[in-house]
């Protein structure tokens, strides 16, 4: 009789861990559609991208181009909101989809819509927590982080994040500057990315993000916010 029923235990456990694994499966691909979209709506808006890779792309995504002339950026807008909505609920259900739920590179998925949101005050904690968990690169919490403190007009940490301003130049037109969000240690930063785990220096990355010809080049954070002040009076 204790035979049977440990028999039955064990059986009860490989069914219900089965189980756990058909949804963490079902999971996964859920999130590689989410992460799909998030990445496919935005190489729309790629620099360089052809008339005939972007009409294939609309094509894939059943858009009418006539309806992508009127709606444009708005369509990324929505699909976002329809991606955070989603991860909402596996968050509120799951807790963060990490490495050990959903496996590589699935995991950054929801990562991605959150970068991507104005929710990523409230998100932080989970992810900075997965980060040091492992359950994401620490990288991603960081360069979350990072995105953050710019959006709250405070000093980043990592030099993660760029921003692009609209300003009046001295001949009083209008005019443009690319540059690297003010970071708050940037004499050791490029110490503290490479111990974070960052592949590429802070004059590297500045290269990635506005192009090769780009030389980094430090901000104060009181120039950076009076040049975001003028462009929304600008724009």
């Amino acid at each position: 009789m204790k035979y049977f029923a440990s028999f039955i235990l064990v059986f009860l456990l490989s069914f219900a861990n089965a189980q756990k694994q058909q949804v963490n499966e079902n999971l996964k691909k859920e999130l590689d559609e989410i992460l799909r979209l998030d990445q496919t709506y935005r190489r729309l808006f790629d620099n360089g991208i052809t008339a005939e890779k972007k009409s294939e792309i609309l094509k894939k995504l059943n858009i009418d181009e006539e309806d992508f002339k009127e709606k444009q950026w708005q369509l990324v807008v929505d699909i976002d909101s329809l991606n955070m909505r989603k991860i909402e609920k596996i968050i509120s259900q799951y807790g963060y989809p990490g490495k050990s739920l959903v496996g590589e590179p699935t995991n950054q998925s929801a990562w991605y819509v959150i970068q991507h949101s104005n929710k990523i005050e409230k998100y932080l904690p989970i992810i900075k927590n997965a980060g040091k968990q492992r359950e994401i690169p620490f990288t991603l919490a960081a360069m979350m982080e990072d995105r953050f403190l710019m959006n709250s007009g405070k000093e980043q940490i990592y030099g993660t994040q760029g921003a692009g301003e609209f300003f009046i130049n001295k001949d009083g037109k209008e005019d443009f500057v690319n540059f690297i969000w003010p970071i708050k240690n940037e004499k050791n930063v490029n110490k503290l990315r490479k111990e974070t785990g960052f592949k590429n220096t802070i004059e590297e990355n500045a290269k990635e993000l506005f192009g090769k010809d780009f030389v980094y080049k430090p901000f104060s954070l009181k120039k950076a916010l009076e040049l975001r002040k003028q462009a929304s009076n600008i724009h």
